[in-house]
């Protein structure tokens, strides 16, 4: 497939929340007693056709350079390197990698993970001074019999592949930073630390499937702190054979449900993209208490079926494949995935 970035068309679709029925796989799960919502169905279903997906307004940028890759050569892996490196590379959204929010100590420290059709993953947590922690990550996956480098660990491997010492904590950043820090009644507000992720799962025309998470992790946390984010299972799941998911919000509650490797495992129960969101975002609601805690997750199938889903109202996400009309051109869409 031959695109051309000047071929790209930016079509910004928000599309209102509404609500859906029941599961066609309800019986499968009538055991559990399970409670049952009105849900919100934005499945986009698709024959198989290239297909890439991101979590968040930043997705738009990402999945554009992910087609890029894709038209030089690449490789479902490298369309999600590619589009994790804009995102990383971007000071001015203060979200993930250059620019992004400090802990509480002052210190920008980085997560992500990566992981292909094949079920080979890696990841890096607690890293300072790497621009692109997800490129890191692929090369744990590739040159290690590792799956994951912590801290000053990932830190000296990165030195070792000669890989800068890049700073990341901007003025802008800072001054976030000092601001917080005298207002000693800060709280965390829902759909704003959580634009600190950046979810990714690309299909390339082989059918090969492969997602990427990568993040700055909540503002203002404890020093030391590692959420979902590069957590095989939590913030990542690919499974060639089915789909792959990942999942966006605050980690901790991502972690405790295996979300991502939940909505995945649902997958190949039988649900659809769609409907694996759902149910994973609803196995947190009954959990836990939910009024000031967003998780949101997104769901590529084998068959290039998307899904995605989250607690309250603000998430969204960027889907791209071909024009169908012009083959040689890709459609961008912005997707609302709310519950609300």
């Amino acid at each position: 497939m031959s695109v051309d970035r000047r071929n790209f068309l930016r079509r910004a679709t928000a599309i209102a929340a509404g609500v859906g029925v029941g599961f066609s796989w309800q019986q499968a799960l009538a055991r559990s007693n399970r409670k049952e919502y009105a849900t919100t169905n934005q499945s986009q279903e698709s024959s198989g056709a290239p297909t890439m997906v991101s979590t968040w307004n930043h997705g738009m940028p990402a999945n554009e350079a992910g087609f890029e890759s894709l038209a030089n050569g690449g490789t479902a892996l490298d369309m999600i390197e590619a589009g994790a490196r804009i995102v990383e590379a971007d000071s001015t959204g203060q979200s993930v990698g250059l620019g992004g929010l400090p802990d509480r100590d002052g210190f920008v420290t980085l997560d992500a993970c990566i992981m292909d059709h094949m079920q080979n993953a890696g990841s890096v947590c607690f890293v300072q001074n790497v621009a692109h922690p997800l490129s890191l990550a692929r090369k744990v996956m590739e040159n290690t019999p590792h799956v994951m480098l912590a801290g000053a660990g990932a830190e000296q491997y990165a030195r070792e592949l000669n890989m800068p010492n890049s700073p990341l904590l901007t003025e802008a950043s800072k001054k976030a930073w000092k601001k917080w820090r005298v207002e000693s009644n800060y709280a965390p507000k829902i759909n704003i630390e959580n634009h600190d992720t950046i979810g990714l799962l690309a299909l390339d025309q082989k059918g090969r499937l492969a997602g990427g998470c990568t993040t700055s992790g909540v503002a203002f946390k404890m020093h030391g702190r590692v959420g979902d984010s590069p957590i095989i299972g939590a913030g990542l799941y690919v499974d060639g054979a089915i789909g792959g998911a990942t999942a966006t919000g605050l980690g901790e509650a991502v972690m405790k449900t295996v979300g991502s490797f939940l909505v995945v495992e649902l997958m190949r129960q039988g649900a659809k993209a769609q409907e694996a969101c759902e149910e994973a975002v609803h196995r947190i609601m009954k959990a836990m208490p939910v009024e000031n805690l967003q998780v949101g997750y997104l769901a590529l199938g084998k068959d290039g079926s998307v899904g995605g889903h989250a607690i309250h109202s603000g998430f969204n996400y960027a889907l791209h494949r071909p024009d169908p009309e012009d083959s040689n051109s890709i459609v961008g869409q912005l997707i609302d995935a709310s519950n609300g």
